[in-house]
Parts: C-alpha cells; structure tokens; sequence
C-alpha cells in the first residue's frame, strides 16, 4: 500500500515524458495560404504534449491526496514527486518554448540558420523549476503557502500555449505567440517567480470558511467564468489573477517566516 502514491508520480513522470517526444517533432511544418504565400507553422502534435503536461498535472494533485489518504507520506515520496515535477513541468515546457521560439526565428529571413544560442534560453525553464523544487524540498515552511510560483503552474501555463496557437483565431494572439522578445520576456518573467520568495497561496485548506479562503474560492470563481469566455486564453489570464490575488494577500498564504 505504501508504494500506490509512488506509482502516481511515476506516472506523472511518465506522461512527462511522452509530452516530451511529441514537442520533439523534426522540423517545422511548411503550408501555405489561399493567397499561396508559404510560412511555418509547429508541428501538429506539439498540441498533444500540452494535453499529456496536463494529464501529468492531475497525477500529481493525485498522488498527494492519496499519499494523505493511504497515510502513506514518505520522504522518499518527497523525493520522487520532485524528480517527476522537473520533468512534467520543467523539461517539457522547456521543450515547447524551444520550439516556439524556433518557429518565431524562422518566420524571419535566414531564420532558420539562426544561431542555437538564441534558443537555449529555454532550458532557463527547468533550470529555474528544479531550484525551486530543490529549496521546496528543504524547507519546513510551505504546508499551507507556498515561496515562488509553483512549478506545475509554470508548466500548465506554457501548456496552454500551444492550444492557443491551433485553436485561438485572434490574430494578436497569434502574432504574439511568433515574436522571439514574447518568449525572452516569458522565461525571464517565469523564472524570476520560480526562483523568487513571493508568497503565493496554495489550494490547500486548514478549514473552509469563506473568511479564511475568500482569494482561493475568488480565483476558482475567476477561473470557471474565464474558462467559458476566453477558452484556452483563460490558462494565462488566470495564472496572472493568482500571481496578484497571491501577492495581495500575502499575510494570509500560511507561511512562517522564521526569523
């Protein structure tokens, strides 16, 4: 019994995994236009690494829940759950920022023999995400709050982008998604918040009264109504709600500061 919660996290690896060799296509696909103009696009199942992040991202709420059901919490758990993390939610959104990246180079002239320096940013991603799980490991004060964005948040947010290039027909977004300066912004801003001690809150509840949980039930409202509005664009519209709501209530994210 007490192997059933690591047998979760190892298939949230594992699904981690498959997200990853499906980011890892040959190539850029070529079509073209009505109008017979020729341009690049991602390869068609990048979309489906978004679908296998998120599988990983439901393991891993999961295999917690039955780590506390089982009463089978372990240190070694602690572990492995981290291992897991870095892959699901670090090297594979790294992967899909790579390619994003490599497909906004290329709509340029010569982009394609563009230099691999200027897309090893990317791996500033899982760099930062496994630092993160790293201090999280070692630290004591993050029951109820959490010291920087969590990792899985960062994943599923880079997740949603590639379902927002194949199934948003806003032309800004689009646009946005084929800019190289987007992306550097991205991993400079989502590192910053990995690796930062921001307090942010974590969906985990001492007692469920309004009083004491009004941002997470805010943010879950937020999310149902963002969802129907906005579809896929919801993902990051929320994300940046829950950096706020976090950070306005910062004295209510369960941390204890130790002097």
């Amino acid at each position: 019994m007490k192997q059933i919660p690591n047998i979760f996290t190892l298939l949230n690896l594992f699904f981690g995994c498959i997200a990853i060799v499906l980011t890892l296509q040959n190539g850029l696909l070529p079509t073209s236009n009505e109008g017979g103009d020729i341009f690049l696009v991602l390869p068609e199942k990048i979309y489906w690494a978004s679908v296998f992040i998120a599988i990983a991202a439901v393991i891993d709420f999961f295999d917690g829940f039955v780590a506390r059901l089982l009463k089978a919490s372990s240190e070694m758990g602690k572990q492995l759950d981290s291992l897991a993390d870095v892959v699901s939610f670090g090297v594979a959104p790294g992967m899909i920022v790579f390619q994003f990246l490599r497909l906004a180079f290329a709509q340029q002239e010569n982009g394609l023999d563009v230099s691999v320096g200027w897309l090893l940013p990317a791996f500033i991603i899982p760099c930062a995400g496994a630092y993160r799980l790293a201090r999280f490991n070692i630290d004591e004060e993050q029951a109820y709050g959490f010291k920087g964005v969590p990792i899985p948040a960062v994943g599923l947010l880079i997740a949603s982008f590639p379902l927002i290039y194949w199934y948003s027909d806003l032309a800004w977004a689009i646009s946005l998604l084929m800019n190289q300066w987007f992306w550097f912004a991205v991993i400079a801003i989502l590192g910053y918040l990995m690796v930062s001690t921001l307090p942010m809150m974590a969906l985990k509840f001492k007692d469920y009264s309004v009083k004491n949980n009004l941002s997470k039930y805010l943010l879950v409202a937020i999310a149902i109504v963002a969802g129907i509005l906005f579809k896929w664009l919801a993902v990051p519209f929320v994300f940046v709600v829950y950096v706020i709501l976090s950070l306005a209530n910062k004295e209510k994210q369960g941390l204890q500061y130790k002097n």
